[in-house]
């Protein structure tokens, strides 16, 4: 079971219960959710022990974990303060993340004997996740037991994510009691912060003209989070026509093919850091990016913006757990004849700051479609406009969207996309 015995002695397996008692105990799955917070199942209520244990949990959860990334380890530790052996204990655990979690949102993960990980499995409902580590064990008095688990939110499987659903905290309960069934001897509580990666440009002018050499601007891959992550795309999305072309550190420029979404008729995407991109714990992936249109696109406007995704479907690049950040409109000026043109100064790109309202309270923070600034004349060299006009459903974040680097959930669920 991957547990690892720091004193005392300890026997796996014994004084176990006759089967009757594990027949009237079958059911309770262990610690569950009262619906105002933590509680015990009513299939728990009752003691079916000799006595009470004597015995300590500590179980500290992470601090933080990432929405749609990679597992956090942490331990468990449960410790015999008594004076005579235990009887079966088990570990169980409560995973309350909101309605706006879907069955397939949370994982638990225990590290077995050979080292290897094995899920901890979980029955789900009204948001709650409640699971017992598999196997029971006794402690000798003054012995300890610790269980190494890791701990996530994948929101679904690689290349299969869920386009919905999010939360801005995990609450996890983890009781020991006896295996058998009664009331919890121990409990730890905690709050996991969820944050996610987010996307932004910097310094996209106002104006580019036709036909010429383009600008450049930089674009952003964030990851707040302790969670690693596996299986990112960061795109930048633009209309059909748009050349992109892409330098990172040490390296010449490189043009990139443009993509498609069939839900996005006139939309090119353009993947900035490559195809199932990994990103490290607190990092952040920064490419110059540069764009340039042809003389026959002279005279019009052009929306720009970028967007980082999470397991996207195969054929399918805009789904997955996705963010997006503001998008801003270019002026496509009308090719120059007979002189030369000079590109503008490129300055920070900036935001507005918005307030959602979710079922556990108010969040305020930097939000994808900013409020729309006046569009600088041509030539002027100023930033380009953000806000949500433009691209249809890029200012819709093309699925879950970010508040303040945290889930923002709507009516305790995020934003579905009209294809989900």
């Amino acid at each position: 079971m991957g547990e690892e015995l720091t004193s005392g002695g300890a026997r796996n397996g014994a004084r176990r219960r006759s089967a009757g008692r594990r027949a009237a105990a079958a059911g309770a799955l262990g610690v569950l959710l009262a619906a105002g917070g933590f509680g015990l199942a009513p299939a728990a209520l009752a003691d079916s022990g000799p006595g009470p244990l004597a015995v300590t949990l500590s179980a500290p959860a992470p601090a933080e974990i990432g929405l749609a990334g990679q597992p956090v380890e942490y331990a468990d530790t449960v410790t015999n303060t008594g004076t005579t052996a235990t009887d079966e204990l088990a570990l169980r655990f409560t995973l309350d993340g909101g309605v706006g979690l879907p069955s397939n949102a949370a994982s638990l993960e225990y590290r077995a004997d050979d080292g290897s990980w094995r899920p901890v499995p979980l029955e789900y409902g009204h948001g709650v996740f409640a699971g017992t580590l598999p196997g029971g064990f006794t402690l000798e008095p003054g012995a300890s037991r610790t269980v190494r688990l890791r701990i996530g939110l994948p929101m679904g499987t690689p290349h299969n994510g869920d386009s919905n659903g999010g939360t801005q905290a995990l609450k996890v309960r983890t009781a020991v009691g006896r295996s058998a069934g009664g009331v919890a001897a121990a409990t730890d509580d905690h709050t996991i912060a969820v944050d996610g990666l987010s996307a932004s440009l910097s310094g996209v002018p106002a104006s580019v003209t036709a036909g010429g050499p383009g600008v450049i601007f930089e674009a952003r891959a964030a990851n707040p989070t302790a969670s690693a992550y596996t299986n990112v795309s960061h795109v930048l999305v633009t209309g059909t026509g748009a050349v992109v072309e892409t330098r990172h550190a040490g390296a010449g420029w490189t043009r990139l093919t443009p993509g498609s979404e069939a839900d996005e008729p006139g939309v090119s995407l353009f993947t900035l850091d490559g195809k199932d991109a990994s990103m490290g714990a607190h990092t952040t992936a920064v490419t110059d990016v540069r764009l340039s249109y042809p003389k026959s696109a002279g005279g019009t406007k052009a929306t720009v913006g970028d967007c980082v995704l999470v397991n996207a479907a195969p054929g399918r690049p805009l789904s997955g757990t996705t963010s997006c950040g503001p998008q801003s409109t270019i002026t496509v000026k009308a090719a120059v004849t007979g002189g030369g043109s000079t590109s503008p100064t490129a300055t920070p790109t900036t935001s507005a700051t918005a307030t959602a309202t979710t079922g556990s309270g108010t969040t305020t923070g930097t939000t994808s479609g900013a409020a729309p600034t006046a569009t600088p004349a041509a030539g002027t060299g100023q930033l380009a406009s953000t806000g949500s006009s433009g691209a249809s459903k890029l200012a819709a974040g093309a699925g879950v969207l970010f508040l303040a680097g945290a889930a923002a959930v709507g009516a305790a669920a995020l934003r579905r996309r009209a294809t989900r």
